[in-house]
């Protein structure tokens, strides 16, 4: 019973926490986008090539890939004309494809922006919020862009590549957490930028890429959807489809490494139940609240869980570490009975400074998705954790 009200009271200081930071207003309760990408229905009605086209949402990666493989390269252009938010969105399509179609989806979302950006008769606010989406469109347009998925619905989404993944010996996936969206990946992209950057000084002949994958609907501020799991389940079957197109259209040395930040390691973790090593090598979190999973071992067998050590001056080290009647994401990750490798994040600072060029942390994630790693460096490390990080449960 003690046990149990300690758990309760937990709970209750993390929904006083939210209530008082954002509010549980119903405003800020998001819907999270799910299905089949925009344009499905007219793409499964198209009989444009003589037969029927895959389902974006049941066919496997896998069957995708093989269907486009057997057309010819002008097929596979009409098909991207005709359906770019589809093609863009297609797991299994081949990447090079999927930039094409997501750059004609920009241009056509666009300019439908900014005819609304000059519509008089829209609000102020949807004017400007306009104004910012073309702007955002137009930025992801400029030259050297790779835009692996784009969907315009709520918030928006997006998946850029940092790299080419047709000549990538290592690939690695990065998946934000609250507050991040079409319009304010940012700090997304810049930590998936400066993790590339540290993966090519220690190993250029690898050729890296690195993907921000902001597929999913995230939390906005911390209130009712931070602190629960609904998201994140939504979010975790788009991340696994994700990556099964990874694997059917990359041919890197090893599966990506995913790296996990805030509230995207509750997705991580609620995905990692079903996820194979050949869909990823490494599953790494940072700035974790948890991940919804009572041990290290749930990951697929043969892959490897890995946490940064939490900075002190991160606010996340302030919340509870439990998970009751929905509430909370359970066990801090860098507790040593969880058993993950806690790798050191020494001179990182803050929530969003575990990337941070300098630091132990983004050191240690290259290492990571190099696959070297007698380099990295353990957090608090004993002799019985030199050789993996596991608080002596090697």
């Amino acid at each position: 019973m003690g046990r149990f009200t300690r758990t309760l009271a937990a709970c209750t200081l993390m929904m006083t926490m939210g209530a008082g930071t954002a509010g549980w207003a119903a405003g800020d309760i998001q819907t999270a986008v799910t299905g089949p990408p925009p344009g499905a229905a007219a793409w499964t009605a198209d009989h444009v090539l003589g037969s029927r086209l895959p389902d974006p949402a049941a066919t496997a990666p896998a069957a995708v890939a093989r269907f486009l493989a057997a057309l010819t390269a002008p097929q596979r252009s009409l098909l991207a004309r005709r359906h770019p938010l589809v093609v863009g969105n297609l797991d299994g399509a081949p990447p090079e494809l999927r930039y094409t179609a997501n750059a004609r989806a920009l241009t056509v979302e666009r300019e439908r922006e900014l005819a609304r950006a000059a519509d008089p008769e829209l609000s102020g606010d949807a004017r400007r919020q306009a104004r910012k989406r073309a702007a955002t469109y137009g930025r992801l347009l400029a030259p050297g862009h790779r835009v692996l998925a784009f969907d315009p619905r709520g918030r928006g989404q997006v998946a850029e590549v940092y790299g080419d993944l047709r000549t990538a010996r290592r690939v690695a996936v990065l998946v934000p957490g609250s507050d991040t969206d079409l319009t304010s990946y940012a700090t997304t992209a810049r930590m998936a930028r400066d993790l590339r950057a540290e993966m090519a000084r220690r190993t250029p002949a690898d050729r890296p890429a690195v993907i921000a994958w902001v597929g999913y609907t995230t939390p906005v501020g911390v209130g009712y959807d931070a602190a629960t799991g609904h998201l994140a389940e939504a979010g975790a079957p788009r991340l696994i489809r994700f990556l099964d197109g990874l694997a059917a259209t990359t041919r890197p040395a090893a599966p990506p490494a995913v790296f996990c930040h805030s509230y995207g390691s509750v997705l991580c973790g609620i995905a990692a139940h079903r996820l194979t090593v050949r869909q990823l090598s490494d599953l790494v979190v940072a700035a974790s609240p948890g991940v919804r999973l009572d041990h290290a071992d749930q990951v697929p067998l043969g892959a490897r869980l890995w946490a940064a050590d939490r900075d002190p001056t991160d606010w996340v080290r302030r919340i509870p570490a439990v998970e009751l009647f929905g509430l909370g994401h359970g066990t801090d990750p860098t507790d040593p009975a969880f058993g993950a490798r806690v790798v050191s994040s020494d001179r990182a600072e803050g929530h969003t400074g575990y990337f941070t060029p300098g630091t132990a942390s983004l050191r240690n994630f290259a290492d990571i998705a190099l696959g070297d790693y007698p380099a990295v460096t353990c957090a608090r490390p004993t002799p019985d954790t030199a050789k993996d990080c596991r608080h002596g449960l090697a």
